[in-house]
Order: C-alpha cells, then sequence, then structure tokens
C-alpha cells in the first residue's frame, strides 16, 4: 500500500503534509504535491495533516486512484523533494474543494 496525492491538491498545494513526513517522499511541482509511491511506508501521517483533503490511500474507493497513482510515481521520479512546508499559494481557498481541476485545467500538466 502507498498513498497518493489526487485532484484536490491542484492549485491549493499546501504543504503541511511535507512536515511530518518521516521518510521525505513529497515531490513538489509547480500547482501541486506527488508522493514517490516506492518511498511511501504507508504510514498515513500525512493524511489528517492536508487541509485539501487530497491524500487517500492507493486502497480508497476514489474515482481513477489508479491514474492517479501513476502521476504520482511519474512525476515524483522528474519533480525536486520537498521536506520543509511553504506557504500556500495567495489563492489556494479560492480552488480547494474545486471540480474536475486535473481535466478541466492541467490535462496535459498537472505540475
Amino acid at each position: 500500500m502507498t498513498y497518493v496525492v489526487t485532484d484536490n491538491c491542484i492549485r491549493c498545494k499546501y504543504t503541511d503534509c511535507v512536515e511530518v513526513c518521516p521518510v521525505d517522499c513529497f515531490y513538489e511541482g509547480e500547482n501541486m504535491l506527488v508522493i514517490h509511491p516506492d518511498e511511501c511506508i504507508d504510514c498515513g501521517v500525512c493524511v489528517p495533516e492536508c487541509p485539501a483533503e487530497a491524500i487517500f490511500a492507493d486502497t480508497d474507493t476514489v474515482p481513477d486512484l489508479a491514474g492517479w497513482l501513476v502521476l504520482n510515481a511519474e512525476h515524483s521520479a522528474i519533480w525536486p523533494n520537498i521536506v520543509t512546508a511553504k506557504p500556500p499559494p495567495d489563492d489556494a481557498a479560492e480552488w480547494d474543494g474545486v471540480a474536475n481541476k486535473f481535466a478541466d485545467h492541467f490535462s496535459s500538466n498537472p505540475g
């Protein structure tokens, strides 16, 4: 099992989760974070820390979770590692909870 960052992280990009991760498995793109599935130790401490509720276990029933797992794996291989929290984007609260962010805004590049 691993944890997966999903759609609601896009444009919210809260980084509270990186502060609690014991193995530093988060990677940062311009618009979202991802989790490296081979580095994640399945502890789940990041889940309650995410204000956008964008992190799920790969066993959860979430639409297109398999696609998000692939996206997390692919992007964690090329994006830089992040281990320290940063302020969220100024408009993060406006984007939190917006539906279909990936399909509507970032279908070619979520980062």
